[in-house]
């Protein structure tokens, strides 16, 4: 893929074109390399990014190379366009339900979708410069756009679609090409117009009606999020679950939450099928319950599949083994090549930005740094929590029950209702629960789930107690300030507290209050 099949930013305006000057700036002219490359990285997403900023800051010299748009997936299609949008969407909803609160508005509320996607290619350029093709050039890096693909097994070639050709020498290479959205083998699919994360952002008019296929993070965000702009939404899964690899309780919650919001479900659907409808829509046909049911919508968002971005590296000539799940990869993320490691969405089951982060992290070391086994890093001590950003939001560190079942791991479970957690009751916010598994008869935090209004800041604590070795008692005895809805965390430490008192030991302490104070 060359410079004119970019992603392309659209619409034209002065937002996306301050976005593309800072990662992809048309005039760039790529350095000349002057000697062999302590690192050369391919893809500059998160993974590459920071492995590039933290490797050139450690005084190794740095080539950086990237086919699109510095800044990956997160900042262009994925993490802050998205979270843009869904701020939208929440500000809309809370006027919506405003009245339970005193507030009464008059007339119909409308709601401008454009305005709201003007403001989040705004503030996506706003950020953009940490991101940019000039700061990493003044923190060291060499960066080339065009794209990358192994000579040997010291060289890379970079080739612009301008003809031009750069050759890299490497001591080490680092893979951080990340990966894309792949469209699904759904019959008549390739006869319709479809959406995916990477044009969804693109939209300046609200469809009327839209069908939203998947019901993993990005599809459950977008459905909530369009339809409180106003869409007619269904949301289309064959599986039973919305959001199936987190807890069922969270999931049924969340499920009831988009309903409310206008969502249509259509879970369990089967033997799907796309097809053009008059008007340039487009029908939506599956079977539920044996029976056949067709929908008109206006617009698709497929938000099914990722690919990783391993074609045109030419991994063959260097021995880097992959398939369609990705890169393979050590623990220490180095691959089949020992002089060529891997890092984020091109070989990580956690396709998260912060997990990026912190697998280049471990690359920086493990690459640069390390003699032989002494120094080197494990991707698999890395404690990786994440959270899909609805409302309530579903936040996941850890290990839930299936995968404590699954492994064979005797667990406990605490688990305290927002319902029964003063400031959520307060900010009307009291359906959800924390929930934390326990190593069984220990404290020792095995993982934890949150559904709450913010989860994804309350994980937080909880995943900091579990890199720390902190348990539940612990947690109990550290002050929260009241009222909070993290003080739904400290209760469970209460929880566990109660758990200790045996009769033994409420005989012993029988004593000595009777010692203190008498009967």
């Amino acid at each position: 893929m060359y410079q004119s099949d970019l992603v392309q930013l659209q619409p034209t305006d002065e937002h996306n074109q301050k976005l593309e000057a800072n990662v992809h700036p048309p005039a760039w002219v790529n350095p000349v390399p002057s000697q062999p490359y302590h690192l050369v990285i391919i893809g500059a997403g998160t993974a590459g990014l920071v492995t590039a900023a933290g490797a050139a800051g450690l005084g190794a010299r740095v080539a950086l190379v990237e086919r699109e748009l510095m800044g990956g997936d997160c900042l262009n299609v994925g993490c802050v366009p998205s979270k843009g949008l869904i701020r939208a969407a929440r500000v809309a909803a809370t006027v919506r339900d405003a009245e339970p609160f005193g507030v009464k508005l008059a007339g119909d509320i409308r709601f401008d979708f454009a305005k709201a996607m003007r403001r989040m290619r705004e503030l996506r350029a706003q950020i953009s410069p940490n991101d940019s093709a000039e700061r990493f050039s003044e923190l060291g890096v060499d960066v080339f756009f065009g794209q990358a693909a192994f000579a040997d097994n010291s060289t890379v070639s970079v080739n612009r679609s301008d003809g031009a050709v750069s050759q890299l020498q490497y001591k080490k290479a680092v893979i951080a090409s990340g990966a894309r959205a792949s469209a699904p083998d759904i019959d008549g699919l390739q006869s319709v117009d479809y959406l995916t994360n990477e044009n969804l952002f693109s939209l300046t008019e609200l469809p009327p009606r839209l069908a939203v296929v998947g019901t993993g993070p990005v599809g459950v965000e977008m459905a909530q999020s369009f339809a409180r702009f106003g869409s007619e939404v269904v949301l289309f899964d064959r599986g039973d679950q919305v959001l199936p690899r987190e807890d069922p309780d969270a999931g049924a919650i969340l499920a009831k939450q988009l309903q409310r919001d206008g969502i249509r479900l259509m879970l369990g659907s089967q033997e799907m099928k796309f097809s053009p409808a008059d008007n340039d829509c487009i029908r939506v046909s599956v079977k539920q319950a044996g029976e056949t049911v067709h929908t008109l919508v206006d617009q698709l968002l497929i938000a099914v599949g990722r690919a990783p971005n391993t074609e045109a590296l030419n991994l063959e000539s260097v021995g880097v083994k992959y398939d369609q799940n990705g890169i393979q990869v050590s623990d220490h993320l180095q691959t089949t090549n020992p002089r060529i490691y891997a890092a984020g969405d091109v070989c990580s089951k956690f396709k998260f930005t912060h997990a990026a982060d912190f697998q280049a992290r471990i690359v920086i070391q493990n690459s640069l740094f390390s003699i032989g086994p002494f120094g080197k890093k494990k991707a698999s001590q890395l404690i990786i929590p994440w959270a899909t950003y609805t409302a309530p939001e579903i936040a996941h560190v850890g290990l839930n029950e299936k995968e404590a079942t699954q492994q064979g791991i005797p667990i406990d479970t605490y688990t305290q209702r927002l319902a029964d957690v003063d400031r959520a009751i307060l900010e009307g916010q009291d359906e959800g629960f924390v929930k934390v598994h326990t190593k069984r008869g220990s404290d020792l935090i095995l993982g934890a789930t949150i559904v709450a209004e913010n989860a994804g800041d309350l994980i937080c604590e909880l995943t900091l107690a579990m890199q720390a070795g902190v348990g539940l008692s612990k947690i109990a005895a550290t002050i929260h300030p009241y009222p909070t809805q993290a003080d739904a965390i400290r209760k469970l430490g209460d929880q566990y507290n109660r758990t200790k008192l045996t009769p033994a030991s409420k005989r012993i302490l029988d004593l000595l209050r009777r010692i203190n104070v008498g009967k």
